[in-house]
This record gives C-alpha cells, structure tokens and sequence, in this order.
C-alpha cells in the first residue's frame, strides 16, 4: 500500500460542521445564485420592453404593466444576488433556526467581517447597484404620475 493510499484511509474531514438546515439553506441560495444571469437577463429585456413602449408612446395600462413587470424582474434579480452574495460569505453568516440572539449577532458580524473580503466584494456591490436601479425605478415610476394638488 502507498503512503497516498493509507493517507487517504485514515484522513479526517477538515473544516466546520455545519448544521443540516443551513447546509439546507446554503443550497437553495446557491441554487438560486446559479440562476443570477438568467434573471438578470430577464430584467434587462423587462427593461428593454418597458423603454420601447414608454418611446412609442403606448397607452397607459399597457405601460404601468411594464413597469410592475420590470419592478418585479428586478426583485428576482437582487433575490439572487444577494443570496450569491451569502453563498460566498460562508455558512457563518447563516442562523441555525431556534438560536438565541447570540447566534445571531455573532452571524451579523461574520456577515460584516465577510462583506470586507475581495471574494465577496463584487457580490456586495452587484446587490447595491440592483437595489438602486430598482428604488430609482419605483421612485421615477411614483414621480412621474403626477401630483393631485389640492
């Protein structure tokens, strides 16, 4: 037998355990995080839509559907990215349920200890440029229907 083989017999996993509900969560966010480009893709052809029809000058309903589908694309998208961005700060920053306010602030800041690392970083501002692309919207959306005035 070779020494690679009896390491490899009598080697112990390495790293945290993990609980099974937030290597249950980890998954479905990182299932969702393999879905980003696809739902970022759909909120750019939402976007795409509702700026062919606003430069046409399309009725209102047809318009404000547009908008709410845009908004909601949008949603999806950050849903995604954000959980990307949990995916790559690590299970720390996931809450096992039933834990005490410990628990949770020590995840708060393995959470801020993690948004600091440059692995992480493009996730972070990936969150941060949708959230704002998706509060101007709703913000010009709001704006741009006119004030009653009393």
């Amino acid at each position: 037998m070779s020494t690679s083989t009896r390491f490899e017999e009598h080697r112990m996993p390495l790293g945290r355990r993990i609980s099974k509900d937030v290597a249950a969560r980890m998954e479905a966010d990182r299932r969702l995080a393999d879905s980003y480009r696809e739902r970022l893709a759909d909120a750019s052809a939402a976007e795409a839509a509702l700026r062919t029809a606003q430069g046409e000058g399309a009725p209102a309903h047809e318009v404000k559907a547009l908008e709410i589908a845009f908004d909601q694309a949008l949603t999806v998208a950050l849903e995604a990215a954000q959980a990307a961005e949990r995916v790559a700060m690590g299970p720390k920053v996931y809450v096992p349920e039933g834990q005490d306010g410990a628990a949770r602030r020590a995840a708060e800041i393995a959470e801020r200890k993690a948004r600091a690392r440059w692995s992480v970083r493009p996730w972070t501002d990936e969150v941060e440029r949708l959230r704002t692309a998706r509060e101007t919207h709703r913000l010009s959306f709001r704006a741009g229907r006119g004030v009653a005035v009393a």
